[in-house]
């Protein structure tokens, strides 16, 4: 059977399926009550691409594949430089609120929940993160999504303003023939 609708998709790139949250959902119709399950799952490629879906179902495993469905339709391209964001940016979702910021090489993803598992899908190494005033991952996360497209392109606001902007770039290291009064002086 070569029906290419049910071929695999993900032969021609590899995602990260992460399984954030699984909830029972009770809706109380007139003959009782009807039992489904929603499904929260984030998708990555690890280089800059990243997108979340929420789905319900009446059982576990559908709920899950209807989540990752919408999760590779919904998936943005957001900007990054040198494994960072290019610059400090905020957002809120609802009751949610996310700040993000560029942080140096060497420094990690420092970030909680959700918001974490966004981060690293995406393919960010080196940011900090803070959510606040809700707990909700859903929310949070959506928040964070809403920040991270809202980041500018670094090389069109060096070319727009005609100067260097303010990310930790990868500086070359000075030789070790200098001294270190040299260095520091000059």
């Amino acid at each position: 059977m070569d029906n290419k609708r049910f071929s695999d998709q993900s032969t021609d790139k590899s995602f990260a399926e992460k399984v954030i949250r699984v909830d029972r959902i009770n809706k109380v119709v007139s003959g009782g009550k009807r039992l489904a399950f929603r499904a929260f799952v984030i998708v990555g490629d690890g280089e800059s691409r990243v997108g979340l879906g929420v789905a319900k179902a009446k059982e576990v495993a559908a709920a899950i594949k209807k989540a990752v469905d919408r999760a590779r339709k919904s998936m943005v391209t957001i900007n990054m430089v040198n494994d960072t964001i290019p610059h400090e940016v905020e957002s809120s979702f609802g009751a949610a609120y996310v700040l993000l910021k560029p942080a140096r090489p060497g420094t990690g993803v420092i970030a909680g929940g959700a918001v974490r598992i966004l981060l690293e899908s995406a393919g960010l190494k080196n940011v900090v993160a803070k959510s606040l005033r809700s707990r909700n991952p859903i929310n949070s996360s959506r928040a964070a999504m809403s920040a991270l497209l809202s980041l500018k392109n670094y090389d069109q606001q060096v070319a727009l303003r005609g100067k260097a902007l303010p990310v930790y770039q990868k500086h070359s290291t000075p030789s070790a023939s200098h001294s270190v009064g040299e260095v520091v002086n000059g």
